[in-house]
């Protein structure tokens, strides 16, 4: 994959023999780096796993990371991460990419779109994304909402156009730091008055 992932956009992936822990995951996102496992998802479950396969590794994240934007948005994202100082700061930023590269999906000519890795990685939740609670983009609830990893998930969050997210997230992760869930919840206490 890495042969001919790279002359695309520079990512290239290396083995991970299973999760890697956040810091260093997405930290090698700046290098262009991504942890890939090498295993195939279990036969009795082939819609869906909650544990990153390889066919969750090339077919979701493989085709963002061969695209330039998305693969710039990875790079930005593995700057952020860099950034970092804590876990809640690391944590926050993680859960805003599980529902944007992960989970994401975007409106194109008035139809609803999956980019996510995650979703196009399981067949099963490609079939049901668009009977999900859609709530557009906000950042500061991606960031604190819980999530269950294990199961489909029941809510996802859109981006305007293809455009509008490039911008929006590239501009998030570009200005993200530890104290940004906190601008964002002062923020929106001001917006809510």
């Amino acid at each position: 994959m890495s042969a001919k992932l790279e002359p695309l956009t520079g990512f290239r992936y290396v083995p991970a023999a299973g999760l890697v822990p956040l810091g260093e995951f997405y930290g090698s996102l700046a290098d262009r780096v991504f942890h890939s496992t090498q295993y195939i998802r279990h036969p009795a479950a082939p819609l869906y796993t909650p544990e990153p396969d390889l066919i969750h590794e090339v077919i979701g994240h493989g085709n963002l990371l061969a695209s330039p934007e998305f693969a710039e948005l990875n790079l930005v994202a593995g700057q952020a991460a860099r950034r970092c100082e804590t876990e809640a700061g690391l944590k926050f930023l993680a859960d805003v990419f599980w529902f944007t590269i992960e989970f994401g999906v975007l409106w194109e000519d008035g139809e609803l779109r999956a980019y996510g890795a995650g979703i196009l990685s399981s067949y099963g939740e490609i079939e049901e994304f668009r009977s999900m609670e859609i709530r557009p983009i906000d950042f500061l609830e991606m960031g604190t909402l819980e999530y269950d990893i294990t199961k489909y998930q029941p809510v996802l969050y859109s981006a305007d156009s293809m455009g509008f997210l490039v911008e929006t997230l590239g501009s998030f992760f570009a200005g993200f730091d530890d104290d940004t869930p906190d601008r964002l919840k002062a923020e929106h206490s001001r917006t809510a008055v």
